[in-house]
């Protein structure tokens, strides 16, 4: 409960910083077009445009735009105002332009000046549609907020991609339930101040506060709820770890965090939960995190666009000299167990076929539907070379899906066959069977942490501390793990410490 109390806070501060920026903008932008008609094709034009981008492709591009991208908050608040300028904007130009032409007329009779007729006349009035525009901004900040999870955000995001990964639809209403009553909420509040201050004489009750006024309240309101929540949350830290998005990931960064802050004097900011390798990649090239936990396949084939090659000591040895020569990365010492993709199917199936071998299974794969992951579909490591190596035909193009989805279509009956990770905790339990890679197709994928060089130079500290986790955990223990947090629903934090705790005594 106190993790969804300051998810929620977290989530709240977000919209609330976003609208109160998104408002600045947006209203004033809405007047200047009333005021120069020619502008208001462009700039209506490119705020509907916006809108009409994917929200995980602006939060993506973003981690590479200097200053107001990269991951964390301000990218997320970034993102959140584009989204939501174009009903502010269009409210604004539409409640302004309706205003009835005869009582513009009759305020510039009075002598009104162009100022005088906006801000006593044309706003009173058209107060009603713009608070309507801002309404339903609010509504679509309140849901895209969500997202901001996937590039360390923050925000009850977090629980939804945290119970997607694991198949936890508890987690996933963690998140989904309080976002819901956030939006409801914030739907009735704007939805009550907008028929209050579009009707404000209604038999003998009459509105003291004027509408001005209350525009200023509110955006102070929103603009204070904002800091107080990011103030009370934020204390600098030293470091930031990153994971990408699925449970051996987090697992792994909250494993370095740790052990991180078990032996140093350094404070660990967790930006676990990222999106996939080429967020957490962009996100180190940048310093965005100090470092995270790679694999070494991935980091050959998608990374470096090399071709496969199935020895793991030279994979590792070109991995670390090209990320040092090209990315300024220092690649450290294994953890020990290798993770390699693996092709699974139902343990039904797989007896039923008598099939135990990707050989054997490409014979099926005609009346096989297959689940792959967006990443998987387009590495050079993944689909298109796996097809071409053991002639698999699949009746139709497999289908996309995130990670955390897979197993449940697999075990759901949806699809046949997915991709995904040896160390899967859900293999076992869901009676799932991994086929052998009898041509060694997949490269080593060992486990290995990865950091900024400057980063290591600032705190040197840290090499000494990572380099003591090489070798460390087994297959059967990241397996343990996996299986623990994806299938016993116990805390990431707890499942790691009590791992430290059995190997370091430290805590």
């Amino acid at each position: 409960m106190p993790e969804i109390i300051f998810h929620t806070l977290e989530h709240l501060g977000l919209v609330a910083i976003t609208m109160v920026v998104a408002i600045s903008i947006g209203i004033p932008l809405g007047i200047f077009i009333t005021r120069q008609p020619k502008f208001a094709p462009p700039i209506l034009g490119l705020a509907n445009a916006i809108q009409t981008i994917p929200s995980l492709a602006i939060f993506g591009f973003l981690i590479s735009v200097p200053f107001l991208g990269g991951i964390g908050k301000t990218p997320a608040i970034v993102a959140l105002t584009l989204y939501a300028l174009l009903p502010i904007i269009r409210n604004t130009y539409i409640g302004i332009n309706n205003v009835d032409p005869a009582i513009r007329e009759a305020g510039r009779g009075m002598g009104m000046t162009d100022w005088q007729l906006l801000f006593k006349v044309e706003i009173p009035l058209a107060l009603g549609v713009i608070l309507a525009g801002v309404r339903v901004a609010t509504v679509i900040s309140v849901g895209i907020a969500t997202i901001a999870a996937a590039i360390g955000g923050g925000g009850l995001g977090i629980f939804i991609f945290r119970g997607i990964s694991t198949v936890n639809n508890q987690l996933i209403l963690s998140g989904a339930i309080p976002a819901t009553f956030i939006a409801l909420g914030a739907d009735f509040a704007l939805g009550w101040l907008e028929k209050i201050l579009s009707q404000p004489r209604q038999k003998n009750y009459q509105i003291k506060i004027h509408p001005q006024f209350a525009i200023i309240l509110a955006l102070l309101t929103l603009l204070l709820v904002g800091l107080i929540t990011l103030i009370s949350q934020q204390t600098k830290p030293t470091i930031v770890i990153g994971s990408k998005n699925f449970t051996e990931q987090v697992i792994l960064g909250e494993l370095l965090a740790q052990h991180i802050e078990s032996n140093t004097n350094l404070k660990v900011d967790r930006r676990l939960n990222l999106g996939g390798t080429f967020i957490c990649h962009e996100a180190i090239k940048a310093r965005q995190i100090a470092g995270y936990v790679e694999y070494t396949g991935t980091a050959f084939t998608a990374i470096l666009k090399e071709k496969p090659i199935s020895n793991p000591q030279t994979v590792y040895n070109r991995v670390k000299e090209a990320y040092d020569r090209k990315f300024n990365i220092e690649v450290m010492q294994p953890l020990g167990f290798n993770n390699t993709f693996a092709i699974i199917i139902r343990g039904e199936d797989a007896k039923r076929l008598q099939i135990k071998t990707l050989s054997q299974a490409a014979k099926y794969t005609p009346q096989m539907i297959a689940g792959l992951n967006y990443e998987f579909l387009d590495r050079a490591d993944g689909y298109p070379g796996l097809v071409e190596t053991y002639g698999l035909k699949f009746a139709k193009q497999p289908q996309p899906m995130e990670l955390g989805l897979m197993y449940k279509a697999l075990s759901e009956k949806k699809v046949d066959l997915i991709a995904a990770s040896s160390t899967d905790g859900l293999i076992p339990v869901l009676k799932l069977v991994i086929l052998e890679d009898d041509k060694q197709y997949f490269p080593p994928y060992q486990a290995i942490p990865i950091f900024s060089k400057a980063i290591l130079e600032k705190h040197p500290e840290l090499r000494e501390v990572i380099d003591g986790l090489a070798g460390v955990i087994s297959t059967e223990e990241m397996q343990k793990m996996n299986y623990e947090v994806d299938n016993q629903s116990r805390p990431v934090e707890e499942v790691v410490r009590e791992f430290i705790e059995s190997k370091f005594q430290l805590l």
